[in-house]
């Protein structure tokens, strides 16, 4: 197949929840749903759970009026190559590149996404922590009630939008209850989520602390979901507030939550190799 096009690339990680970053400073970039599924194809292309285009606000029609507040707009994409709302762990790999590339004039910046404008704290020498403020858990309301269904067994869930959103289920034991998500959890009503649901099972270890898996939309089982860290922390604070550890396969984050404040999510992001990718004639 003739290959055309060379663009370059970044791949990196938050606990595991990986992204393929696409520097697009000037907002030149034709990023299709094809060819965001052929590059995070694991076979066929470079093997991710999403794609982070980086590009000047003032470079995108849509954002160009954040362009005073936040010079960067985060577009990110799910592995199917539908468009999400935001992303928790892929803002940690975001601003883990800009800090890398010296794109950032201090250890704060502000970057917009389809779910607000989000604040960044780089931490530590190697910016080995990177936190972000994720706005304010919301339940929507007037929403009926859901159930979520993995094979025989069936939950009752608890909706939250972080803003992307997600329906949340407690069970007594991961490693029990949750043998496989290969295939996507049946939510009832399915009307209830119209653009589609990322579904948590979470198990309480002890106080401020809970295990999790995650089944995102568009992607499928991943490794962790920083907005779905966020979901689960803030249905087990209920009333609390303070520091929450939150295990996922892929590693640890922490979800920190005060009164009527914005969760931050704190973690590590890394990025772990850097090249070129050339689009396949036709994608």
């Amino acid at each position: 197949m003739t290959r055309v096009a060379d663009i370059p690339f970044v791949k990196g990680h938050a606990t595991e929840n990986d992204f393929v970053v696409l520097p697009d400073l000037e907002g030149k970039l034709e990023l299709s749903a094809e060819r965001v599924r052929w590059i995070c194809d694991r076979r066929r292309g470079i093997g991710a759970d999403g794609v982070l285009r980086v590009v000047r606000c003032a470079n995108d029609p849509e954002f160009a009026s954040f362009a005073d507040v936040a010079e960067f707009f985060m577009d990110y994409r799910n592995a199917d190559g539908s468009i999400a709302e935001m992303c928790g762990n892929g803002a940690r790999v975001f601003v883990r590149y800009l800090h890398a590339t010296g794109s950032l004039t201090g250890r704060t910046t502000v970057v917009a996404t389809r779910g607000g404008l989000v604040e960044a704290h780089v931490r530590g020498h190697e910016a080995e922590e990177i936190a972000i403020s994720m706005g304010v858990a919301t339940m929507p309301d007037g929403a009926p009630e859901v159930s979520v269904a993995l094979g025989e067994r069936r939950w009752d869930a608890v909706q939250v939008s972080v803003p992307n959103p997600h329906a949340v289920v407690f069970v007594e034991s991961l490693d029990a209850d949750v043998e496989t998500l290969a295939q996507a959890p049946v939510v009832t009503p399915a009307a209830a989520f119209p653009d589609g649901v990322n579904v948590e099972f979470a198990e309480r270890v002890a106080p401020g602390h809970v295990r999790m898996r995650v089944h995102e939309r568009g992607v499928g089982e991943t490794r962790s979901c920083g907005t779905g860290a966020c979901a689960v922390a803030w249905v087990e604070a209920g009333d609390q507030t303070g520091s929450f550890q939150v295990d996922v396969p892929g590693g640890t984050v922490w979800v920190d939550i005060e009164p009527d404040g914005p969760l931050v999510l704190r973690g590590p992001a890394e990025l772990v190799a850097r090249g070129t990718v050339q689009w396949p004639r036709g994608v």
